[in-house]
């Protein structure tokens, strides 16, 4: 089974041509061709935590420092917590990866 991306699970319609991109914009975490394939995610899909600019709770988010305490709550976080394991990237590691 493949991965799911944050906006396939969270459902915020700000991917390329989503739902909510006219009024939010398309969200970096849909684009960041950097991250595509960490964690089996296309382009920032399975990082969106380090991404500055995604949307969560339903505000566009600042930089990761700003947003860690949401992203540690988040339900998709802990889903790919889960699903990676071991093999998690910290957060360091993928700022230093995305540079």
């Amino acid at each position: 089974m493949a991965k799911q991306n944050c906006w396939e699970i969270k459902r915020c319609g700000r991917e390329p041509n989503g739902a909510k991109v006219a009024d939010l914009g398309v969200c970096p975490a849909a684009t960041h061709q950097k991250a595509s394939g960490i964690h089996g995610g296309k382009n920032g899909g399975r990082v969106c935590w380090v991404l500055a600019g995604t949307l969560c709770g339903g505000t566009v988010q600042g930089c990761f420092a700003s947003k860690l305490a949401n992203c540690a709550a988040c339900e998709f976080y802990r889903q790919v917590k889960k699903e990676e394991g071991q093999a998690l990237i910290s957060p360091t590691e993928l700022l230093q990866l995305l540079k």
